[in-house]
């Protein structure tokens, strides 16, 4: 149960957002507002900036169905880029909007614990994801004792096992465990195009909203796949976990949502 007075808000970000000035300026305005009205938990990824990493350094890193394979050196680069640059220059970000915040990965007190994924079958292929964990448990009492003190937890997709051992988490699923565990009013995902499109390129086929047989439909048709297939998926998940609402929406929406896609079950 969140110590927090008003329910909170858990906003995700990806690493392509975190590289566009303007959307940025968008976003950091808009998380002044929510801040007005409820605790704000915002979450970040980081998979372009791990895989520009892994160019410089030679490395090809795999994706299968929008998520990544971690091998040794992966997770090393998901350390780097998404526990330290990234993660230092947003809390650095907030405090230039007026906002207090305090940067913290899931590994942080052992808030997301996790353990190694087990191999998939995905198209006949078994495939080991490698440093990658599993959300066993969440505890949300260090996001709630900041909440509690007005600051904005900036969380890194980082998780821990029993035995100390660093993962690579897929950073919608975080946000998703986040806002379960702290009964969060919105979860909201932030992306450069906004909601969801039956096509990418079209705004018009913008829907506004995307319930449980239009995402199966979708990845049947093959016009939801990827990153926006997880984003939905742990969106619904949000859902099932008592998550009040659940949108897809643009940094220049996030406050009205006029635009944004609501996931319904």
């Amino acid at each position: 149960m969140s110590q927090t007075a008003v329910n909170p808000i858990v906003v995700k970000i990806g690493g392509t957002l975190i590289d566009q000035s303007d959307a940025m300026a968008a976003l950091w305005s808009a998380l002044q507002t929510l801040r007005e009205r409820s605790p704000v938990v915002l979450v970040h990824g980081g998979g372009k900036q791990m895989s520009a990493m892994a160019d410089r350094l030679g490395h090809s890193p795999r994706r299968v169905q929008g998520r990544r394979v971690t091998t040794d050196l992966d997770l090393e680069i998901a350390q780097w880029t998404m526990n330290g640059t990234l993660n230092t220059r947003l809390v650095a970000q907030a405090t230039a909007h007026d906002l207090t915040a305090v940067g913290l990965s899931g590994a942080d007190a052992r808030q997301v614990r996790v353990s190694k994924r087990p191999p998939w079958t995905i198209d006949g292929e078994t495939v080991d994801f490698g440093w990658v964990g599993d959300i066993d448990a969440v505890d949300p009492s260090l996001l709630e004792g900041l909440l509690g003190r007005s600051v904005v937890p900036i969380v890194a997709p980082l998780g821990v096992d029993e035995e100390g051992q660093i993962y690579n988490v897929n950073a919608d699923t975080v946000a998703c465990a986040l806002a379960g565990a702290l009964e969060a009013a919105r979860l909201l995902f932030v992306t450069g195009t906004g909601g969801v499109r039956r096509d990418a390129a079209d705004p018009a086929s913008h829907l506004g909203t995307c319930d449980t047989s239009t995402f199966t439909n979708g990845v049947e048709e093959g016009w939801i796949e990827g990153g926006m297939r997880v984003k939905i998926e742990t969106a619904l998940d949000a859902l099932r976990d008592g998550v009040d609402r659940a949108l897809i929406c643009a940094p220049d929406d996030l406050t009205e949502r006029a635009r944004a896609t609501e996931i319904v079950l």
